[in-house]
Protein backbone atom coordinates (compact mmCIF):
# COMPACT_ATOMS: atom_id res chain seq x y z
CA UNK A 1 0.00 0.00 0.00
CA UNK A 2 1.29 3.46 -0.96
CA UNK A 3 1.08 6.09 1.78
CA UNK A 4 0.12 9.70 0.97
CA UNK A 5 0.40 12.70 3.27
CA UNK A 6 -2.07 15.34 2.04
CA UNK A 7 -1.71 18.88 3.42
CA UNK A 8 -4.23 21.73 3.03
CA UNK A 9 -4.12 25.36 4.08
CA UNK A 10 -7.30 24.95 6.15
CA UNK A 11 -10.66 23.21 6.16
CA UNK A 12 -12.86 26.01 4.87
CA UNK A 13 -15.58 25.75 2.27
CA UNK A 14 -14.04 25.55 -1.19
CA UNK A 15 -12.31 23.45 -3.81
CA UNK A 16 -9.36 22.17 -1.73
CA UNK A 17 -11.55 20.37 0.80
CA UNK A 18 -13.64 18.82 -1.97
CA UNK A 19 -10.43 17.67 -3.66
CA UNK A 20 -8.99 16.25 -0.45
CA UNK A 21 -12.21 14.49 0.53
CA UNK A 22 -12.75 12.63 -2.72
CA UNK A 23 -9.08 11.78 -3.25
CA UNK A 24 -8.72 10.49 0.30
CA UNK A 25 -11.91 8.44 0.08
CA UNK A 26 -11.72 7.02 -3.42
CA UNK A 27 -7.99 6.44 -3.91
CA UNK A 28 -8.36 3.69 -1.31
CA UNK A 29 -7.37 0.90 -0.99
CA UNK A 30 -4.30 1.37 -3.23
CA UNK A 31 -3.41 4.61 -1.45
CA UNK A 32 -3.65 5.19 2.28
CA UNK A 33 -3.94 8.89 3.07
CA UNK A 34 -3.20 10.96 6.17
CA UNK A 35 -4.90 14.36 5.94
CA UNK A 36 -3.75 17.48 7.81
CA UNK A 37 -4.59 21.17 7.52
CA UNK A 38 -4.22 24.53 9.22
CA UNK A 39 -6.78 26.44 11.23
CA UNK A 40 -9.54 28.31 9.42
CA UNK A 41 -10.37 31.96 10.05
CA UNK A 42 -13.12 32.70 12.57
CA UNK A 43 -15.10 34.43 9.82
CA UNK A 44 -14.99 31.36 7.56
CA UNK A 45 -17.39 28.44 7.50
CA UNK A 46 -15.76 25.13 8.26
CA UNK A 47 -15.90 22.17 5.90
CA UNK A 48 -15.25 19.45 8.47
CA UNK A 49 -18.88 18.33 8.02
CA UNK A 50 -17.91 17.06 4.57
CA UNK A 51 -14.98 15.05 5.95
CA UNK A 52 -17.23 13.63 8.67
CA UNK A 53 -19.81 12.64 6.05
CA UNK A 54 -17.22 10.45 4.32
CA UNK A 55 -15.69 9.17 7.60
CA UNK A 56 -12.30 10.73 6.91
CA UNK A 57 -9.82 11.21 9.74
CA UNK A 58 -7.94 14.49 9.80
CA UNK A 59 -5.65 16.55 11.99
CA UNK A 60 -5.58 20.33 12.42
CA UNK A 61 -2.31 22.25 12.80
CA UNK A 62 -3.45 25.10 15.07
CA UNK A 63 -0.47 27.38 14.37
CA UNK A 64 -0.80 27.20 10.57
CA UNK A 65 -3.11 30.04 9.56
CA UNK A 66 -3.75 32.08 6.44
CA UNK A 67 -1.69 35.13 7.44
CA UNK A 68 2.11 35.16 7.66
CA UNK A 69 3.47 34.77 11.18
CA UNK A 70 7.16 33.76 11.26
CA UNK A 71 7.02 32.21 14.73
CA UNK A 72 3.80 30.27 14.16
CA UNK A 73 4.84 29.29 10.64
CA UNK A 74 8.14 27.88 11.92
CA UNK A 75 6.32 25.94 14.64
CA UNK A 76 3.93 24.62 11.98
CA UNK A 77 6.87 23.59 9.80
CA UNK A 78 8.44 21.65 12.67
CA UNK A 79 5.16 19.89 13.49
CA UNK A 80 4.49 19.01 9.85
CA UNK A 81 8.04 17.67 9.56
CA UNK A 82 7.54 15.59 12.73
CA UNK A 83 4.27 14.15 11.39
CA UNK A 84 5.93 13.46 8.06
CA UNK A 85 8.89 11.70 9.65
CA UNK A 86 6.64 9.48 11.78
CA UNK A 87 4.20 8.67 8.97
CA UNK A 88 6.97 8.15 6.37
CA UNK A 89 4.81 8.77 3.27
CA UNK A 90 5.70 7.68 -0.25
CA UNK A 91 3.96 10.80 -1.60
CA UNK A 92 3.50 14.26 -0.12
CA UNK A 93 0.76 16.23 -1.85
CA UNK A 94 0.16 19.86 -0.82
CA UNK A 95 -2.78 22.06 -1.78
CA UNK A 96 -2.61 25.90 -1.99
CA UNK A 97 0.07 28.37 -0.94
CA UNK A 98 0.78 28.17 2.81
CA UNK A 99 0.65 24.39 3.07
CA UNK A 100 2.49 24.21 -0.24
CA UNK A 101 5.45 26.13 1.15
CA UNK A 102 5.69 24.53 4.60
CA UNK A 103 4.79 21.04 3.43
CA UNK A 104 7.19 20.96 0.51
CA UNK A 105 10.08 22.38 2.53
CA UNK A 106 9.51 19.67 5.12
CA UNK A 107 9.36 17.00 2.41
CA UNK A 108 12.57 18.25 0.78
CA UNK A 109 14.36 18.24 4.14
CA UNK A 110 13.43 14.58 4.68
CA UNK A 111 14.24 13.41 1.18
CA UNK A 112 10.68 12.42 0.22
CA UNK A 113 10.97 11.24 -3.38
CA UNK A 114 7.52 12.17 -4.73
CA UNK A 115 6.28 15.68 -3.89
CA UNK A 116 3.21 17.10 -5.66
CA UNK A 117 1.64 20.54 -5.29
CA UNK A 118 -1.76 21.76 -6.48
CA UNK A 119 -2.46 25.43 -7.20
CA UNK A 120 -6.10 26.12 -6.28
CA UNK A 121 -5.68 29.70 -7.41
CA UNK A 122 -2.73 31.99 -6.87
CA UNK A 123 -1.83 35.24 -5.13
CA UNK A 124 0.26 36.78 -7.92
CA UNK A 125 -2.09 39.67 -8.64
CA UNK A 126 -4.92 41.60 -6.96
CA UNK A 127 -3.80 40.58 -3.46
CA UNK A 128 -0.56 42.39 -2.51
CA UNK A 129 1.86 45.12 -3.57
CA UNK A 130 4.65 44.48 -6.07
CA UNK A 131 7.40 43.63 -3.55
CA UNK A 132 5.36 41.05 -1.66
CA UNK A 133 3.97 39.62 -4.89
CA UNK A 134 7.46 39.20 -6.36
CA UNK A 135 8.61 37.46 -3.18
CA UNK A 136 5.84 34.87 -3.55
CA UNK A 137 6.61 34.38 -7.25
CA UNK A 138 10.30 33.69 -6.57
CA UNK A 139 9.39 31.39 -3.66
CA UNK A 140 7.02 29.37 -5.84
CA UNK A 141 9.68 29.08 -8.55
CA UNK A 142 12.12 27.70 -6.00
CA UNK A 143 9.60 25.23 -4.59
CA UNK A 144 8.51 24.11 -8.06
CA UNK A 145 12.11 23.39 -9.04
CA UNK A 146 12.33 20.69 -6.37
CA UNK A 147 8.78 19.36 -6.76
CA UNK A 148 8.06 16.17 -8.70
CA UNK A 149 4.94 17.61 -10.32
CA UNK A 150 2.77 20.71 -10.17
CA UNK A 151 -0.99 20.60 -10.75
CA UNK A 152 -2.99 23.47 -12.22
CA UNK A 153 -6.75 23.15 -11.95
CA UNK A 154 -7.46 24.71 -15.34
CA UNK A 155 -5.85 25.16 -18.74
CA UNK A 156 -5.87 28.94 -18.38
CA UNK A 157 -4.26 28.71 -14.97
CA UNK A 158 -1.44 26.57 -16.40
CA UNK A 159 -0.87 29.10 -19.17
CA UNK A 160 -0.75 31.92 -16.63
CA UNK A 161 1.53 30.11 -14.18
CA UNK A 162 3.96 28.81 -16.81
CA UNK A 163 3.75 31.70 -19.27
CA UNK A 164 3.17 34.89 -17.30
CA UNK A 165 4.85 33.98 -14.02
CA UNK A 166 7.29 31.28 -15.19
CA UNK A 167 6.73 29.11 -12.12
CA UNK A 168 8.00 25.98 -13.88
CA UNK A 169 8.39 24.37 -17.28
CA UNK A 170 5.17 23.29 -18.97
CA UNK A 171 6.11 19.59 -18.90
CA UNK A 172 6.20 19.62 -15.09
CA UNK A 173 2.73 21.16 -14.79
CA UNK A 174 -0.32 18.93 -15.24
CA UNK A 175 -3.90 20.14 -15.67
CA UNK A 176 -6.27 18.30 -13.33
CA UNK A 177 -9.62 20.07 -12.93
CA UNK A 178 -11.46 19.88 -9.62
CA UNK A 179 -14.02 17.16 -9.03
CA UNK A 180 -17.34 17.28 -7.17
CA UNK A 181 -20.44 15.28 -6.36
CA UNK A 182 -22.78 17.19 -8.67
CA UNK A 183 -25.70 14.78 -8.78
CA UNK A 184 -27.12 16.16 -5.52
CA UNK A 185 -27.97 19.41 -7.33
CA UNK A 186 -30.31 17.48 -9.63
CA UNK A 187 -32.35 15.74 -6.93
CA UNK A 188 -35.40 17.01 -5.01
CA UNK A 189 -35.25 20.27 -6.95
CA UNK A 190 -38.88 21.33 -6.50
CA UNK A 191 -39.09 20.51 -2.80
CA UNK A 192 -35.71 22.15 -2.15
CA UNK A 193 -36.84 25.24 -4.02
CA UNK A 194 -39.94 25.46 -1.86
CA UNK A 195 -37.85 25.12 1.31
CA UNK A 196 -35.60 28.03 0.40
CA UNK A 197 -38.29 30.34 -0.93
CA UNK A 198 -40.65 29.68 1.96
CA UNK A 199 -37.85 30.46 4.41
CA UNK A 200 -37.56 33.96 2.93
CA UNK A 201 -41.25 34.42 2.01
CA UNK A 202 -40.47 34.75 -1.69
CA UNK A 203 -43.42 35.00 -4.04
CA UNK A 204 -43.48 32.93 -7.23
CA UNK A 205 -42.87 35.94 -9.45
CA UNK A 206 -39.92 37.30 -7.43
CA UNK A 207 -36.50 36.66 -8.94
CA UNK A 208 -33.86 35.53 -6.43
CA UNK A 209 -30.33 36.72 -7.26
CA UNK A 210 -27.46 35.21 -5.29
CA UNK A 211 -23.73 35.71 -4.79
CA UNK A 212 -21.85 33.08 -2.81
CA UNK A 213 -18.42 33.28 -1.20
CA UNK A 214 -16.18 34.89 1.40
CA UNK A 215 -16.95 38.57 2.07
CA UNK A 216 -13.42 39.71 1.34
CA UNK A 217 -11.93 42.34 -1.02
CA UNK A 218 -10.78 39.85 -3.66
CA UNK A 219 -14.41 38.71 -4.15
CA UNK A 220 -15.40 42.34 -4.85
CA UNK A 221 -18.89 42.37 -3.32
CA UNK A 222 -18.75 46.17 -3.37
CA UNK A 223 -19.00 45.93 -7.17
CA UNK A 224 -22.00 43.62 -6.81
CA UNK A 225 -23.86 45.93 -4.45
CA UNK A 226 -23.22 48.89 -6.75
CA UNK A 227 -24.67 46.84 -9.62
CA UNK A 228 -27.80 46.12 -7.58
CA UNK A 229 -28.09 49.84 -6.92
CA UNK A 230 -27.76 50.50 -10.67
CA UNK A 231 -30.64 48.25 -11.64
CA UNK A 232 -33.10 48.62 -8.75
CA UNK A 233 -35.03 51.40 -10.49
CA UNK A 234 -34.44 50.22 -14.07
CA UNK A 235 -36.63 47.12 -14.05
CA UNK A 236 -40.28 46.55 -13.30
CA UNK A 237 -39.53 42.99 -12.20
CA UNK A 238 -39.48 42.40 -8.48
CA UNK A 239 -36.27 40.75 -7.28
CA UNK A 240 -34.48 39.87 -4.06
CA UNK A 241 -30.76 39.60 -3.39
CA UNK A 242 -28.97 36.96 -1.30
CA UNK A 243 -25.38 37.50 -0.16
CA UNK A 244 -24.35 34.07 1.07
CA UNK A 245 -21.12 33.91 3.06
CA UNK A 246 -19.24 35.90 5.66
CA UNK A 247 -15.89 37.58 6.18
CA UNK A 248 -14.01 40.73 7.08
CA UNK A 249 -15.98 42.88 4.62
CA UNK A 250 -19.35 42.07 6.16
CA UNK A 251 -19.89 45.30 8.10
CA UNK A 252 -18.51 47.44 5.27
CA UNK A 253 -20.96 45.87 2.80
CA UNK A 254 -23.92 46.37 5.13
CA UNK A 255 -22.89 49.99 5.62
CA UNK A 256 -22.51 50.51 1.87
CA UNK A 257 -25.99 49.06 1.30
CA UNK A 258 -27.39 51.50 3.86
CA UNK A 259 -25.60 54.48 2.29
CA UNK A 260 -27.04 53.55 -1.12
CA UNK A 261 -30.52 53.21 0.33
CA UNK A 262 -30.71 49.45 -0.20
CA UNK A 263 -32.74 47.80 2.55
CA UNK A 264 -31.23 44.75 4.26
CA UNK A 265 -32.35 42.14 6.77
CA UNK A 266 -29.50 43.23 9.05
CA UNK A 267 -31.18 46.60 9.51
CA UNK A 268 -34.40 44.98 10.73
CA UNK A 269 -36.50 45.63 7.61
CA UNK A 270 -39.58 43.41 7.23
CA UNK A 271 -39.33 43.14 3.45
CA UNK A 272 -35.67 43.89 2.59
CA UNK A 273 -34.13 43.94 -0.86
CA UNK A 274 -30.89 42.31 0.33
CA UNK A 275 -30.49 39.35 2.66
CA UNK A 276 -27.12 38.72 4.31
CA UNK A 277 -27.46 35.01 5.18
CA UNK A 278 -23.94 34.26 6.45
CA UNK A 279 -22.65 30.77 5.61
CA UNK A 280 -24.95 27.92 4.64
CA UNK A 281 -24.16 24.22 4.33
CA UNK A 282 -27.43 23.27 2.57
CA UNK A 283 -26.22 24.48 -0.82
CA UNK A 284 -28.44 22.11 -2.79
CA UNK A 285 -31.40 23.91 -1.22
CA UNK A 286 -29.85 27.35 -1.79
CA UNK A 287 -29.17 26.80 -5.49
CA UNK A 288 -32.62 25.31 -6.01
CA UNK A 289 -34.19 28.45 -4.54
CA UNK A 290 -32.12 30.96 -6.52
CA UNK A 291 -32.91 32.06 -10.08
CA UNK A 292 -29.59 33.70 -10.98
CA UNK A 293 -26.08 33.18 -9.56
CA UNK A 294 -23.42 35.88 -9.81
CA UNK A 295 -19.69 36.29 -9.22
CA UNK A 296 -17.77 39.58 -9.16
CA UNK A 297 -14.25 38.46 -8.21
CA UNK A 298 -11.06 40.27 -9.13
CA UNK A 299 -9.21 36.94 -9.37
CA UNK A 300 -10.25 33.28 -9.33
CA UNK A 301 -8.66 29.87 -9.71
CA UNK A 302 -11.53 27.54 -10.46
CA UNK A 303 -14.71 29.13 -9.05
CA UNK A 304 -16.56 26.35 -7.26
CA UNK A 305 -19.78 28.34 -6.97
CA UNK A 306 -20.05 28.60 -10.76
CA UNK A 307 -19.60 24.85 -11.15
CA UNK A 308 -22.30 24.20 -8.56
CA UNK A 309 -24.61 26.82 -10.07
CA UNK A 310 -24.41 25.17 -13.47
CA UNK A 311 -24.94 21.76 -11.89
CA UNK A 312 -28.19 23.21 -10.53
CA UNK A 313 -29.05 24.63 -13.99
CA UNK A 314 -28.83 28.25 -12.89
CA UNK A 315 -27.82 31.03 -15.30
CA UNK A 316 -24.72 33.01 -14.34
CA UNK A 317 -23.64 36.64 -14.52
CA UNK A 318 -19.95 37.05 -13.70
CA UNK A 319 -16.67 38.83 -14.24
CA UNK A 320 -14.25 37.18 -16.66
CA UNK A 321 -11.22 36.61 -14.41
CA UNK A 322 -8.75 33.78 -13.79
CA UNK A 323 -10.18 30.37 -14.65
CA UNK A 324 -13.79 31.49 -15.13
CA UNK A 325 -13.83 30.65 -18.85
CA UNK A 326 -12.51 27.17 -18.05
CA UNK A 327 -15.72 26.65 -16.07
CA UNK A 328 -18.52 28.48 -17.91
CA UNK A 329 -19.52 28.69 -21.57
CA UNK A 330 -19.80 32.34 -22.52
CA UNK A 331 -23.30 33.26 -23.75
CA UNK A 332 -24.37 29.61 -23.33
CA UNK A 333 -24.28 29.08 -19.55
CA UNK A 334 -23.13 32.54 -18.46
CA UNK A 335 -23.00 36.24 -19.30
CA UNK A 336 -19.53 37.62 -18.60
CA UNK A 337 -17.82 41.01 -18.55
CA UNK A 338 -14.49 42.51 -17.50
CA UNK A 339 -13.84 42.95 -13.77
CA UNK A 340 -14.04 46.75 -13.97
CA UNK A 341 -17.07 47.17 -16.27
CA UNK A 342 -19.91 47.87 -13.85
CA UNK A 343 -22.29 48.99 -16.61
CA UNK A 344 -21.92 45.73 -18.56
CA UNK A 345 -22.35 43.62 -15.44
CA UNK A 346 -25.43 45.61 -14.38
CA UNK A 347 -26.95 45.36 -17.84
CA UNK A 348 -26.33 41.59 -18.09
CA UNK A 349 -27.96 41.07 -14.71
CA UNK A 350 -30.94 43.30 -15.53
CA UNK A 351 -31.58 41.45 -18.81
CA UNK A 352 -31.61 38.06 -17.09
CA UNK A 353 -33.92 39.34 -14.35
CA UNK A 354 -36.39 40.59 -16.95
CA UNK A 355 -36.21 37.83 -19.58
CA UNK A 356 -37.71 34.59 -18.25
CA UNK A 357 -37.10 32.61 -21.45
CA UNK A 358 -33.44 33.67 -21.73
CA UNK A 359 -32.90 32.88 -18.07
CA UNK A 360 -34.31 29.39 -18.55
CA UNK A 361 -32.38 28.83 -21.78
CA UNK A 362 -29.00 29.75 -20.26
CA UNK A 363 -29.69 27.82 -17.08
CA UNK A 364 -30.74 24.63 -18.84
CA UNK A 365 -27.34 24.11 -20.48
CA UNK A 366 -25.42 24.02 -17.20
CA UNK A 367 -25.59 20.46 -15.86
CA UNK A 368 -24.65 18.72 -19.11
CA UNK A 369 -21.61 20.99 -19.36
CA UNK A 370 -20.14 20.60 -15.88
CA UNK A 371 -21.10 16.97 -15.23
CA UNK A 372 -18.67 15.87 -17.95
CA UNK A 373 -15.77 18.03 -16.79
CA UNK A 374 -15.98 18.19 -13.00
CA UNK A 375 -16.99 14.76 -11.73
CA UNK A 376 -15.10 13.49 -8.68
CA UNK A 377 -14.69 10.15 -10.50
CA UNK A 378 -12.68 11.88 -13.23
CA UNK A 379 -10.60 13.70 -10.61
CA UNK A 380 -9.69 10.46 -8.84
CA UNK A 381 -8.78 8.77 -12.12
CA UNK A 382 -6.53 11.66 -13.21
CA UNK A 383 -4.65 11.83 -9.90
CA UNK A 384 -4.26 8.05 -9.67
CA UNK A 385 -2.64 8.07 -13.13
CA UNK A 386 -0.30 10.92 -12.16
CA UNK A 387 0.73 9.16 -8.93
CA UNK A 388 1.41 5.91 -10.76
CA UNK A 389 3.62 7.64 -13.32
CA UNK A 390 5.61 9.51 -10.67
CA UNK A 391 6.08 6.37 -8.55
CA UNK A 392 7.26 4.42 -11.58
CA UNK A 393 9.79 7.16 -12.39
CA UNK A 394 11.23 6.82 -8.86
CA UNK A 395 11.05 3.00 -8.91
CA UNK A 396 8.71 2.96 -5.89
Amino acid sequence: MIKVLRILNRFNIGGPTHNATFLTKYLEPEYKTKLIAGKKLDSEAGSEYMLDKYNIDYEIIDDMSRSINPIKDFKSFLLIRKIMKEYNPDIVHTHASKSGALGRLAAFSLGIKVVVHTFHGHIFHSYFGILKTNFYIYLERFLAKWSSAIIAISRLQKEELCGDFKICKTEKMHVVPLGFDLEKFQTNILSNRDLFRNEFNLLDHEIAVGIIGRLTPIKNHTFFIKAINNIKNKTSKKFKVFIIGDGEDSEHLKELSSILGLSTNSSGQDDPLIYFTSWRTDMDIVYAGLDIVTLTSLNEGTPVTLIEAQAANKPIVCTNVGGVLDVVLEDITAKTCSKDNLDDFSNNLRILIEDDSLRNKIGSAGYNHVSKLFSYKRLVKDVRTLYENLLNEKNI
